[in-house]
């Protein structure tokens, strides 16, 4: 059977390991975000400096 202490180190380390992995998993959802963000606005930048043909036939 194991003792207080070694159950009490198991568990620092079992939360210590999931809080590590909230933490990676977190940097990993923002920094998606962020790329996403950047990326868009490159496209809304791109579509006004050539916007397209708006699909109407001129006269």
């Amino acid at each position: 059977m194991a003792s207080a202490k070694q159950l009490a180190d198991f568990g620092y380390k079992a939360f210590s390991g999931s809080m590590m992995l909230l933490t990676l998993y977190g940097g990993y959802l923002c920094s998606a975000r962020a790329y996403r963000y950047f990326q868009r606005q490159q496209a809304l930048k791109q579509l006004e400096q050539n916007p397209l043909d708006a699909g109407g036939v001129e006269d």
